[in-house]
């Protein structure tokens, strides 16, 4: 295993993370002894980080189980702001609730500290400086080694090192954006941005939620297309990009799976690209294409069906700035408009 830099924390990261939302019993592997050899398979295989959240359902439990006698082996990383419960105070990047929430990740992880913190979406209705506070009193008191963002925009992540810096914060040390051949809008803005900060990216869905498996082909039906689970399987975008892929990968002789995880870790700007793996199986998988290297050929055939820095279609779990979602920020009212 190859280890990279994790921008300039000075931490080392396997290319390949464990992902273990499909470790939370409720919605992936529902037995958690069998997540545990999972990851302890993955530990022994020379992955070094895995990344859990708070929101994860029992992940965090999970993962915390697998790690006793094992925990200074790891990069430990969690997330913080989705919704908790119904309480509205139970949720976001607020003082109040980060002070809360890490206790109970904590506690859940049976650790003493996390290795990196991340706000899982940005909090468009807290200041970030009183978030970069809150998060820079945790690393002084040593219960968080650093802390990162999760999908955010790359004015947001330029406005927070703003901040720091002139309120004397620490700052983002990560970034974990969406990234994989059907989305590559991050190559525009984001993932400069993150070079130009040293900040380390971690790369989430580099499978395409499913749509690079292999799995999920025009007219055939499966357990998974059959799920229906993202409706992203039935975007004909999608679909079309994937038939393209499909003998590029046999050209190449490469598997779906593994095209899609080489790509996702061949931009120098990503230090980690997430592993979904709810079964062994799945694990074994991928791990044998973890020295996989794409040629310059393979990735101009690639920029060719999907170019570099966009998207073919839209991510279920794509964050919607406020902008976008509320309709009284996009449209004049109607007493300031003309009539038509």
């Amino acid at each position: 295993m190859q280890y990279r830099n994790l921008g300039r924390t000075g931490i080392k990261v396997s290319p390949y993370a464990l992902g273990a939302l499909m470790f939370a019993t409720e919605v992936g592997n529902p037995d958690p002894e069998d997540s545990v050899r999972i990851i302890h398979k993955a530990l022994d295989a020379g992955i070094n980080l895995i990344d859990t959240a708070d929101a994860y359902g029992d992940s965090e439990e999970v993962v915390g189980r697998a790690l006793r006698g094992r925990r200074d082996d790891v990069v430990l990383t969690t997330k913080v702001s989705r919704p908790m419960g119904s309480d509205p105070n139970q949720q976001g990047a607020s003082r109040r609730w980060i002070m809360t929430a890490v206790e109970n990740s904590l506690r859940r992880l049976q650790t003493d500290h996390i290795d990196v913190y991340q706000i899982q979406r940005p909090d468009p209705d807290t200041d970030i400086e009183e978030t970069l506070s809150v998060l820079t009193d945790l690393v002084r008191s040593g219960k968080i080694r650093a802390f990162g963002s999760s999908t955010t925009p790359a004015s947001n992540l330029v406005e927070a090192h703003w901040v720091a810096e002139r309120r004397g914060l620490e700052r983002f040390r990560t970034e974990q954006p969406p990234y994989s051949i059907l989305n590559r809008s991050i190559e525009r803005e984001v993932l400069p941005v993150a070079q130009q900060y040293g900040m380390g990216v971690l790369a989430w869905g580099p499978l395409g939620q499913g749509m690079l498996t292999g799995r999920v082909r025009r007219g055939q039906q499966n357990d998974v297309t059959r799920a229906n689970f993202f409706k992203a399987f039935s975007d004909e975008r999608r679909l079309d990009a994937v038939e393209q892929l499909i003998p590029l990968a046999q050209d190449a002789g490469l598997s779906m799976t593994h095209l899609a995880m080489a790509f996702a870790i061949s931009h120098p700007a990503i230090s980690s690209a997430l592993l979904g793996a709810r079964t062994m199986e799945q694990l074994d998988d991928l791990l044998a294409g973890v020295d996989v290297v794409l040629s310059d050929e393979v990735l101009d055939r690639i920029d060719e069906i999907v170019p570099p820095g966009t998207d073919i279609g839209t991510l279920d779990q794509a964050y919607q700035p406020p902008a976008i979602q509320r309709t009284e920020l996009r449209r004049r009212t109607l007493a300031g408009r003309s009539a038509a």
